[in-house]
């Protein structure tokens, strides 16, 4: 999904989103946003990497499988 598309589906437009930005560069200042943004990126990473392990677990038991039936035959 795109930046558009998550747009508009919550009907955001030029002014909410600028109003939204300058209330979070109120509440946090300018120098903690880099920080939360850090922290953000971190935990994106960590969730993807988190679900790239399951499905990597999830994998290797049919690799398994296709592996014993290929020496069967």
């Amino acid at each position: 999904m795109t930046l558009n598309g998550i747009l508009a589906f919550l009907n955001l437009g030029t002014g909410e989103i600028i109003l939204i930005v300058a209330i979070i560069l109120l509440l946090f200042g300018g120098k903690k946003i880099p920080e939360l943004m850090r922290g953000l990126g971190k935990g994106v990473k960590s969730f993807k990497q988190g679900m790239n392990e399951v499905e990597d677990e999830l994998k290797k038991p049919l690799e398994d499988l296709d592996k014993k039936d290929d020496t069967k035959e």
